[in-house]
């Protein structure tokens, strides 16, 4: 009665034992598996990171090579702007300087050509008073020639003695000026000296 009492109370039954072993193990079984899925979840979480950090890796670097490639890009163009500026600025500076260089040579040929037309109508003039002029005028015009050309050296020197060195100077510019022009004035002078002498000596007959 007593090992009865003490199987039905105390001590667990073989069945019973195998029940336990049974809940046991699948207890276990679950808790496996519930760490497995715990274990998965996280591999595959790494694995989402890695692959979401591997992408926004290449968008990067995709971004910076576009960067790159666009500012090459507008490089590139910023120098062949500035080329072709400077090309058509040397291209207009050539232009403008031939244009100025022509301008220059025709006025200096219109300048030579007035030039010739002046010294030849002089030399006309002149010849023509001088063929016109009878000879005792003539000497009196070289001797009123010679006279003045005296009279302005003798003034000359009492300026030049008497003149500052600046307006010295400033003469002596004036003077070298003037001995461009020399024929004409010399032919002009003597015109207007054989005019006059004419001009008395009809005076002088009346």
């Amino acid at each position: 009665m007593n090992d009865e009492s003490e199987n039905t109370m105390g001590s667990p039954t073989p069945e019973e034992l195998r029940q336990q072993v049974e809940r046991t193990r699948d207890e276990l079984g679950q808790t496996v598996e519930a760490l497995a899925g715990k274990a998965d979840v996280k591999a595959q979480a790494k694995e989402k990171t890695a692959a979401a950090k591997k992408q926004a890796a290449e968008k990067t670097a995709e971004l910076k090579e576009q960067a790159s490639e666009k500012t090459a890009a507008a490089k590139e163009q910023a120098a062949e702007k500035a080329t072709a500026v400077k090309e058509q600025a040397a291209e207009k500076s050539a232009e403008l300087k031939e244009q100025a260089a022509e301008k220059t040579a025709a006025v200096k040929e219109q300048a030579a050509a007035a030039t010739a037309q002046i010294r030849e109508k002089a030399a006309q003039a002149a010849q023509t008073v001088k063929d016109k002029t009878p000879e005792p005028v003539q000497e009196k015009t070289a001797q009123a020639a010679t006279q003045v050309r005296e009279s302005a050296a003798r003034a000359g020197q009492f300026a030049v003695d008497r003149t500052p060195d600046p307006l010295l100077e400033k003469a002596d510019r004036i003077a070298k000026a003037a001995r461009a022009n020399r024929t004409q004035l010399l032919a002009g002078g003597a015109v207007l000296v054989a005019f006059l002498l004419i001009r008395r000596g009809r005076g002088r007959n009346k």
